[in-house]
């Protein structure tokens, strides 16, 4: 949960000097070669998914290649707490996809909790707009897109994830968001004045690349199979109350009192609904907030 928090922190800063597609085309090129790596380690051998490629692609393309391109796009013009706020509405926006698609059943516990937290986007929101209306606001509404294209990846991506191992569907889906955003990220480099990239970018790209998206997502893989999946979502909470302190001390910005009410909020509506979704049953597996 640390590592997630602070790339938020550290996309944030090296977006100010690699345009944002390029920088994420080369730290997800990075998890790509660490989680093949992985996959051979730990199944004994790098195998295509059968039966599931396509589908795996396109979930994929969805989840890492467009969530990646739009996340960071919208970090440029917003607070990367704001973001981490923003964000944490993913399994929100998970478990309403899971009512409409028919794989869950609707009951007012859970439109209440979906409610409630997105009472606390609207604080987030407000807080954020004293810095450029038009621009942040715009950065605000794509953070959410991006939130959603997570949600679709974890919604279509739960039966995949039945057959295949978690490891093998993510690091196959991770292949596929990479090669589709190759194009832009490529052309975005290639803009580049290589005088400007130091070794504080280069270890931005291997922190982003190795711990964040590739050992962070393997760890919560072992933390499902040994503490089980509501365990490890408290865990998750950690995560943007953690990215608004690391953006205070490293990028200087302000805690602001209502964009700690709006986090509140969120994440009261977030407990809400994986705690009282199954008012006779188990706590919903609402889905895991992506890895940024």
């Amino acid at each position: 949960m640390v590592f997630w928090a602070g790339n938020f922190i550290v996309v944030k800063g090296a977006i100010g000097i690699l345009p944002p597609v390029g920088f994420t085309f080369l730290r997800y090129s990075l998890a790509a070669v660490t989680l093949l790596a992985l996959l051979r380690w730990r199944e004994g051998a790098i195998r295509l998914p059968r039966g599931d490629v396509v589908p795996i692609a396109l979930l994929g393309i969805v989840g890492f290649g467009c969530y990646q391109i739009i996340w960071p796009v919208a970090l440029q013009t917003i607070p990367a707490g704001d973001s981490a706020l923003l964000i944490a509405t993913t399994p929100v926006i998970t478990a309403l996809l899971a009512v409409a698609t028919g794989a869950d059943a609707p009951n007012r516990v859970k439109l209440l909790g979906a409610l409630v937290s997105f009472l606390g986007v609207a604080v987030v929101i407000a807080a954020g707009q004293g810095l450029n209306l038009g621009v942040s606001l715009v950065g605000d509404l794509l953070t959410l897109v991006a939130a959603l294209c997570w949600a679709l990846y974890t919604v279509f991506g739960a039966g995949i994830l039945r057959r295949h191992s978690p490891l093998m569907a993510t690091t196959w889906a991770i292949v596929a968001g990479t090669l589709f955003m190759a194009p832009v990220g490529i052309a975005q480099l290639a803009t580049v004045d290589l005088s400007v990239v130091g070794p504080a970018v280069a270890l931005a790209v291997v922190y982003a690349g190795t711990l964040a998206a590739g050992f962070s997502n393997v760890i919560v893989f072992h933390g499902l199979k040994l503490l089980g999946p509501t365990r490890v979502s408290a865990f998750q909470f950690l995560v943007p109350a953690l990215a608004v302190v690391l953006a205070a001390i490293f990028l200087g910005e302000p805690i602001r009192l209502v964009q700690v009410l709006g986090g509140i909020v969120i994440l009261a509506g977030v407990a809400l609904l994986r705690r009282g979704a199954w008012p006779s049953g188990p706590p919903m597996r609402a889905g895991r907030w992506p890895a940024p």
